[in-house]
């Protein structure tokens, strides 16, 4: 390379000084180059930041994790009396549901109900809306949520459930910036509460996946799920003495004569009163053991659970990493679009080289005529046209990797998106930058060599 350089280094200098004394023309040459290379930078740095948040993504929502919500509906606007009449009937996600399908189901690997409501978290006067959520131990294996201090809940607490918590970590810079959390109380809907754990911050954003059941973790407060069932809600105990009541809702009413009277059951009181949700847990999240088992688990927990609630179908379930996956392939998709239109701006940039190359030519006929005349080589000719272009593209890329940077940069202040510049997209940008100059250059170079001397000395 450096003999080669050595060799032709006057054509190369020839190049040079001919790019200094045209600047207007290189650069206006380069512009196709310049805004290429930028934008294949840009659009690399959107798709590669796209694909890490994703991967924090399903890192956050757990791996193999299948979740099971209940489908609540307002059963006084339902307009089919025997659907009504028999989700009286489904007792809804409850414990009992859980303990079935750790006992069922082999390839479960961790289980966790989920049992949550918003209030107001209070300690020293000081007032924060908060979700509270009831969950086993699992829970926090299950969405990958590490603690910064303190310990998770042993068996003794889960089992009498005992008046502990785990707090996110806005609520521990809210009441707790500048003492350690671990052993103190915080009041959450009238009962105190003991900080036993803190966990660590997340900054994964998680839009459109809260109805899936993905929470926002720095806002909450977690505690046993005996705990939220003992201390705060059990809707298992108020359907049932609403089911109690309505069946104890009959009034025998004496017929003519004496004789056995008719029976009439009312139910449209009780069925007034009656809460939406009458499911005992918010949510049941399943691990499975390896992402093949999760379409057949999938199957198997819909049947179990349909039979368990008498064939109502009063559940959902939903596979987030799944749909984080299909999101991820559209991305992709489009990235690759995105991609493929910015490639044409070089191919665009290169076709400019190459036509200002070929002006550049016919305008220095006599030049080349004068250097074949006292010596210089076919060589020679084309080294000096071809590194010119080479040039002219090698500089223009330089310059689109510098502007591709700055705009993958903006892209991500001002859009919010992730953007992530890497060393193999600015070498592959460089590398078509420099292969452009190449390909786009060697055409005019070739023909400035094959003209004739004594024809370009005479040509006016």
């Amino acid at each position: 390379m450096f003999k080669f350089i050595f060799r032709y280094f006057h054509d190369i200098e020839i190049a040079v000084e001919s790019i200094i004394s045209n600047k207007l023309k290189s650069m206006l040459t380069a512009l196709g180059i310049i805004f290429g290379v930028a934008a294949v930078i840009a659009m690399l740095a959107i798709g590669k930041g796209a694909k890490q948040e994703i991967m924090e993504q399903m890192k956050m929502v757990g791996v193999n994790n299948i979740l099971i919500n209940p489908i609540v509906q307002d059963q006084t606007s339902s307009g089919e009396e025997g659907e009504k009449q028999t989700k009286k009937f489904s007792r809804g996600l409850s414990m009992l549901d859980v303990d079935a399908i750790r006992e069922t189901l082999p390839s479960v690997k961790r289980i966790s109900p989920e049992i949550s409501f918003n209030s107001t978290a209070m300690m020293n006067g000081v007032k924060y809306t908060a979700k509270l959520v009831g969950v086993s131990n699992d829970y926090f294996h299950l969405y990958n949520l590490p603690l910064v201090s303190g310990a998770f809940f042993n068996s003794y607490q889960e089992e009498n459930g005992i008046q502990v918590c785990i707090i996110g970590a806005n609520i521990r810079a809210k009441f707790f910036s500048k003492v350690d959390p671990i052993g103190q109380y915080i009041k959450f809907n009238g009962i105190w509460l003991k900080v036993i754990g803190v966990l660590q911050k997340t900054t994964v954003s998680l839009t459109g996946f809260e109805e899936k059941g993905v929470n926002v973790y720095n806002d909450n407060i977690y505690i046993p799920v005996q705990t939220m069932l003992l201390r705060y809600q059990n809707r298992a105990l108020v359907n049932t003495k609403l089911v109690s009541e309505a069946s104890s809702n009959v009034m025998i009413m004496g017929g003519p004569g004496g004789g056995m009277g008719r029976i009439i059951v009312s139910s449209s009181d009780a069925n007034s009163d009656v809460e939406t949700n009458y499911n005992q847990l918010d949510r049941i999240v399943v691990q499975v053991n390896e992402t093949e088992q999760i379409n057949p688990s999938t199957e198997i927990l819909s049947r179990m659970l349909t039979r368990r609630h008498s064939n109502v179908k009063d559940f959902e379930i939903t596979v987030p990493e799944l749909l984080l996956k299909q999101q991820q392939r559209t991305k992709d998709i489009f990235n690759i679009v995105l991609g493929a239109i910015a490639s044409i701006s070089l191919v665009v940039g290169g076709i400019g080289i190459m036509n200002i190359m070929f002006a550049s030519v016919m305008e220095r006929i006599k030049e080349i005529g004068t250097r074949m005349a006292i010596g210089a080589k076919k060589m020679d000719i084309v080294v000096q046209f071809l590194s010119e272009a080479v040039l002219i593209s090698v500089s223009g890329g330089f310059i689109g990797i510098f502007l591709g940077v700055i705009m993958a940069k903006l892209i991500e202040q001002i859009a919010g998106i992730m953007t992530i510049v890497s060393f193999f997209s600015v070498f592959i940008a460089f590398g078509v930058s420099a292969a452009v100059g190449v390909i786009f250059g060697y055409s005019p170079a070739k023909r400035a060599s094959e003209r004739d001397p004594i024809e370009s000395l005479r040509y006016e």
